[in-house]
């Protein structure tokens, strides 16, 4: 017996010798069996792997996807706009609208938000004033408070976020004065940006429908006797120191007459009147009847207006710059660098300025830049500190 006849001591792997003397010869039938064998074999596995889905690589697959459908948004809204937060005080903050699915069900519930001050604002109508809101006077038609207690400054006010971030009022006066300067000033300032129209200009009540179709809240610029009165002139009517009341009243009355739709009246020149409390007082009494904001330019540190406002109700509102008293893009775009600054440090700042070219140019430029940066241009109305409200 040989020594691998056991399995157990057969080398590992090594088949079993033949026995001695015996000679095996391969069949070529065999032989070529086992090799057809091998061939198919190794086509199947071949097969099997190119048609298996690859472990790294995941399948293309077709989506079917429906094309959005978007319907028109009906936003139903009260006759009066909510009244914005004045200065220091937060509101209710950006608004959602839940919007019913189309009637086809293609797009689903769906959620949209909104910019706050196209809400209450119906772009449509809101050049034509209230009829609740105006008298007709010896000029014109005069603002007056409605029967149920709105006042303009509510009404036409344009709306706002209410949100408590830094903000910035920007108020470009001298509309009207130049049909070419007014008309590229509505066209290139962005809504946010109040505009005031100077009594004495031209076309007033033109330019007043396409400023509110546009989204611009506006006020009226009453001419005030400045310094060096009358070889300074701010123009027809100026409400001068030495003038009774009743005719100080009666040119007030003139300038409030040039058009509607305004929530206030801000100074223009008026140094020397701003700073006489005898002077001052019987305007501000009348603003306040009548349900107007005051705007002082902040071009005098002797204006009695503050003080006179609150004793009057009357809402107020002080710029803390004029951005072109250097009529250059650069000086302008630094003068609006710094309200930026003062609105992050104090939470509002208010701006003026007259709509030359440059200063138009200028603050459209600075508005789209300071919205990326977290600044929210306001109206006027907005940054108002408001004594009937608290």
């Amino acid at each position: 017996m040989s020594p691998f006849d056991k399995d157990i001591d057969r080398p590992l792997g090594q088949p079993a010798p033949a026995a001695r003397g015996v000679r095996r010869r391969a069949s070529p039938s065999g032989r070529t069996l086992v090799s057809g064998l091998v061939v198919v074999a190794i086509l199947g596995a071949s097969s099997a792997i190119a048609l298996r889905e690859r472990p790294f690589r995941n399948p293309a697959t077709a989506v079917a996807t429906t094309p959005e459908v978007i319907q028109p948004v009906k936003v139903e809204t009260a006759a009066a706009p909510a009244q914005p937060s004045p200065a220091g005080r937060s509101g209710t903050g950006p608004s959602i609208i839940h919007v019913n699915p189309p009637e086809d069900g293609a797009a689903g519930n769906m959620v949209i938000i909104r910019d706050p001050s196209e809400i209450g604002q119906n772009l449509r109508v809101v050049h034509l004033p209230d009829k609740e809101l105006i008298e007709q006077g010896d000029n014109g038609l005069l603002p007056v408070r409605a029967a149920d207690g709105r006042r303009p400054l509510d009404v036409y006010a344009r709306p706002w976020s209410g949100a408590r971030g830094a903000r910035v009022a920007l108020v470009i006066g001298g509309l009207g004065l130049s049909q070419t300067g007014t008309q590229e000033a509505i066209a290139k300032l962005p809504p946010e940006v109040t505009l005031a129209f100077a009594s004495d200009g031209n076309s007033i009540g033109r330019w007043m429908q396409e400023s509110r179709r546009q989204g611009h809240e506006i006020i009226m610029q009453v001419p005030l006797e400045p310094f060096d009165f009358p070889n300074v002139n701010p123009g027809r009517n100026t409400l001068t120191v030495a003038a009774k009341p009743a005719e100080n009243l009666k040119n007030l009355r003139w300038a409030l007459s040039r058009t509607t739709n305004y929530t206030g009246v801000m100074n223009y020149m008026g140094a020397r009147f701003v700073a006489d409390q005898a002077a001052m007082e019987p305007v501000l009494d009348e603003l306040g009847k009548r349900g107007l904001l005051y705007l002082d330019d902040g071009s005098s540190a002797r204006s009695v207006a503050p003080e006179l406002a609150l004793k009057d109700r009357v809402p107020f509102a002080i710029a803390d710059a004029t951005i072109d008293g250097e009529r250059s893009r650069d000086a302008i775009l630094k003068k609006l660098d710094q309200l930026e600054a003062t609105a992050r440090a104090k939470g509002f700042a208010i701006g003026t300025g007259s709509a030359f070219d440059v200063t138009v140019d200028a603050v459209a430029q600075w508005v789209a830049e300071a919205r990326r940066r977290g600044i929210e241009i306001v109206p006027i109305s907005a940054l108002a500190t408001d004594p009937e409200k608290g």
